[in-house]
């Protein structure tokens, strides 16, 4: 099973001001220690960990320093790696937005941070729009729906992404209280911008129960959605299988069942295309990649589809890469994750720990993604 690569930030100054009156924490950390108020950010950062602890062999962290999350990390047990440093014994915004950033280019599925509404604004200024996030309530004011109802619930949805559930994507706005006004007695709320969050997704519990999606019909949705964000321009390539070639005949474009075609603004331009030709028609130009899973087996990359080589990913892009999966079909899997199998294991493990699923009209799933090891 592949090691699930997660990033943490701890903000240890979230929630300082709310025992001691104070009505949040920013700019009044200080004030609020001196108050007797205790740091409550690490403590619910570990109610959230608990439930990962079965999970501890499937995990490794990425974090900061000391109180951002290495030293709760250590004491708990949990593999991780530490990046960056503090400047100040007392942490800032500014190690916060640095966190950000350096879990971003080391790759991490997910971000996992504890906060309050003055965190999320500082993650909100550095993340990237598709990085999904996770936070774990630990302020006074928790206004922005990018946190878990509770630490445990936060703890539970990660653990049920780990375990290879269906955790559906979605955009979370990010709300702060005017904390200056708020002392004054006037609330006035803003909005800062959304975040891509988890949310609790559905397992499959049988393929064929009752009561479940008509595939058909999510055809239908796909279609729709893909009809309405087509690029101009843009070289759409989709892999071989039953769930492409439907997607494609929803769309009024008619493509080979197990072949590789390449769709450009609404018409097919080259069919049943080998290595070399899509290779020449996605370097230099640009491209998305669509591709589904095999059913009970989960490849997506090295099975049926060797045209997609890894030249073509690189090219392309992992980023312009997108799996196409009802949640029937990943229902088959019984949480166990998607493959990838390129023949360069260097460009495997390049792959994120989880990938975006398109499972409906708008619906995005975050699942799992291994290399078979």
């Amino acid at each position: 099973m592949s090691t699930f690569h997660m990033g943490l930030i701890i903000n240890p100054l979230a929630g300082l001001g709310g025992t001691v009156a104070l009505k949040g924490s920013d700019g009044v950390a200080a004030e609020a220690l001196a108050r007797g108020a205790e740091p409550r950010a690490e403590m619910r950062t570990r109610q959230a960990l608990e439930c990962l602890q079965p999970l501890v062999e499937r995990i490794e962290f990425l974090t900061f320093p000391g109180p951002m999350g290495a030293d709760l990390l250590e004491e708990m047990g949990f593999a991780h790696r530490v990046l960056g440093h503090l400047e100040n014994q007392t942490t800032s915004a500014q190690d916060t937005r640095h966190a950000v950033e350096a879990l971003q280019q080391s790759g991490v599925a997910l971000i996992l941070f504890a906060g309050g509404d003055g965190t999320a604004r500082d993650v909100c200024s550095a993340v990237r729009a598709d990085q999904p996030v996770l936070g774990i309530p630990a302020g006074v004011k928790i206004h922005s729906g990018v946190y878990a109802i509770s630490p445990r619930a936060a703890g539970e949805l990660v653990r049920r992404l780990v375990e290879g559930g269906l955790v559906r994507l979605a955009s979370g706005e990010v709300r702060d209280l005017d904390e200056v006004a708020l002392r004054d007695g006037r609330v006035a709320a803003r909005w800062y911008g959304e975040l891509t969050v988890p949310e609790e997704g559905h397992f499959m519990q049988h393929v064929k129960q009752a009561g479940m999606e008509s595939e058909e019909l999510v055809l239908v949705d796909l279609a729709d959605w893909l009809s309405d964000s087509w690029e101009e321009g843009v070289r759409y390539v989709f892999g071989p299988g039953s769930t492409l070639h439907g997607l494609a005949a929803n769309l009024g474009i008619e493509t080979t069942l197990l072949g590789v075609d390449v769709i450009q603004d609404g018409r097919v331009i080259a069919r049943d295309v080998s290595e070399q030709q899509l290779f020449d028609l996605v370097d230099r130009h640009p491209a998305r990649l669509l591709v589904t899973a095999i059913g009970g087996q989960g490849h997506i990359i090295g099975r049926g589809n060797q045209q997609i080589s890894p030249r073509v990913l690189r090219a392309v892009g992992l980023d312009n890469l997108r799996v196409v999966a009802t949640k029937r079909k990943l229902g088959t899997l019984e949480g166990r994750p998607l493959l990838v199998d390129s023949g360069d294991p260097e460009l495997d493990s390049a792959f994120p720990d989880a990938v975006r699923v398109w499972a409906g009209y708008k619906e995005e799933l975050l699942y799992p993604l291994g290399w078979g090891d």
